[in-house]
């Protein structure tokens, strides 16, 4: 009964996890099968997946999918995203951007500069960091790349790494550490075989 007073009114779970918490690993397991499925399908990323992926990292947190029509800030950054009419008009050439980057760069560019470009606009109000790191993966693995993760003591480099991207334009210092990644996720792959 207890359990039951204290998920309902306070939104904890019985393992002290917030339900938020909660969603977003299970929305995560959800958006990474979508992922994988429209691989599968050879379906180039384009605005409708990722405003998919967004929805469904977002289930039972906020209605996804949708772009913000306020302003946000990002913590701790010196980089302040675009804000209205600005963001809508980056968002559009985002997407006609990956169009001709997608047969100008090398599969590690191409992901790098999907992820660092997506969270510097951060077009949605919420999620655009997980969003983003899917995206990233999604062209990683399209073309037969494994997908990577930011591990949490790699988390200050890449903040600092977006940053300089966003502030910058730099990519330097993102594309190092996702190609540093994506060697130890094959080095690990190896290992297993």
């Amino acid at each position: 009964m207890l359990e039951t007073k204290v998920l309902l009114e306070d939104g904890i779970s019985i393992g002290g996890k917030e339900l938020r918490e909660i969603y977003e690993v299970i929305n995560h397991k959800k958006a990474y099968q979508y992922v994988k499925k429209c691989i599968s399908q050879k379906r180039q990323l384009d605005e409708n997946i990722v405003k998919d992926i967004h929805s469904i990292l977002m289930e039972n947190i906020i209605i996804g999918g949708i772009y913000r029509n306020q302003e946000v800030r990002i913590s701790g950054a010196g980089h302040t995203p675009p804000s209205g009419n600005d963001m809508f008009a980056q968002i559009k050439n985002f997407y006609a951007d990956l169009l001709w980057k997608s047969k100008e760069l090398n599969p590690i560019d191409l992901a790098v500069w999907t992820h660092a470009e997506f969270v510097r606009i951060h077009p949605f109000i919420d999620g655009n960091g997980r969003t983003s790191r899917l995206i990233m993966n999604y062209q990683l693995m399209m073309s037969d790349f494994l997908p990577i993760s930011i591990a949490k003591e790699n988390r200050v480099e890449y903040y600092n790494a977006l940053e300089e991207y966003a502030v910058n334009g730099d990519l330097e210092l993102v594309s190092k550490l996702v190609a540093e990644l994506e060697e130890k996720q094959l080095d690990m792959y190896i290992k297993l075989l």
